[in-house]
């Protein structure tokens, strides 16, 4: 047999941690520290009920300490193995900083840190996991995209401001106006306003702007949504393959446990065997 990939664990803590129960009620918990947070939006610092949410935080950020100290202890003997996902290091960060000294003393850092344990529900959803999986194996390829876009609308732009600078200066006067321009018209806001204003100015306006549409927002931007999906169907089989392995090293472990088993029995039958043969020896 293989040898399991699993990461040592101290068995109760981990299925504990692991449990559904448990990352239920960790998620209802963020889930009303969210609900406090808004709520504190609408107090003024200083008032009863504003000290009031304040305590109430203060203690959400308990129940997210004592939870963020028994995942630590889950890996028990080999802690550091906590820190190879990339989620616990997130925690580590959000939960533990607010116990420096440097940051408790910043107010802005601190109301940061508090709207960032929020984000941490994502870790509960599966879905969202993938989600987040997607977005960071799409990004080399969307920067390439991006680059790509702003080379576009730069190009565009320089044609704009040669055909309708003079005319139309707020929109078209500089290369700053006339690529903000263009990035407004990615999502085809004003598009008919914006036409219609060139078609007065040059009969090449039409061309211009319907090339512009045809390349920028709808091409490329439906690569974009090409890259994105693709990356989403990588990263939802990259979910599949780490449950599998999960579910293969649950597996080899219960059959350990059970060959662990078995040899003990074997090992009290010997015994036994052999205490029945040294009485019936004495008994001779």
């Amino acid at each position: 047999m293989k040898q399991s990939t699993a990461v040592p664990r101290i068995e109760f803590l981990a299925r504990i941690v692991d449990a559904d129960w448990f990352q239920m009620v960790i998620s209802g918990v963020i889930v009303a520290n969210a609900v406090v947070l808004g709520a504190e939006t609408y107090l003024s610092p200083g008032t009863s009920a504003f000290d009031a949410l304040m305590r109430v935080n203060e203690a959400f950020y308990v129940v997210f300490l004592i939870e963020l100290i028994v995942r630590i202890v889950s890996y028990a003997p080999r802690p550091w193995n906590f820190f190879r996902s990339g989620w616990n290091v997130f925690d580590f960060i959000v939960i533990g900083g607010a116990l420096v000294p440097a940051l408790r003393s910043q107010a802005e850092i601190m109301r940061l840190l508090r709207l960032a344990r929020i984000v941490r529900l994502l870790r509960f959803l599966p879905d969202a996991r993938v989600l987040v999986g997607t977005l960071a194996k799409a990004l080399p390829s969307v920067f390439s995209m991006i680059v790509l876009v702003i080379l576009i609308v730069f190009v565009y732009g320089m044609i704009g401001v040669t055909l309708l600078g003079d005319a139309l200066p707020q929109q078209w006067g500089t290369i700053g106006s006339a690529m903000l321009t263009l990035f407004v018209l990615l999502t085809l806001e004003n598009f008919p306003t914006y036409l219609e204003q060139a078609q007065e100015v040059t009969p090449f306006a039409t061309i211009f702007f319907i090339s512009y549409v045809l390349i920028a927002a709808f091409v490329v931007l439906n690569l974009v949504l090409g890259i994105v999906i693709g990356a989403m169907e990588e990263a939802r089989e990259e979910e599949r393959q780490r449950l599998r392995a999960e579910e293969q090293d649950e597996h080899e472990s219960l059959v350990d446990l059970l060959r662990g088993m078995r040899d003990q029995l074997n090992a009290m039958e010997r015994e036994i065997e052999a205490l029945g043969r040294k009485d019936g020896s004495t008994d001779r």
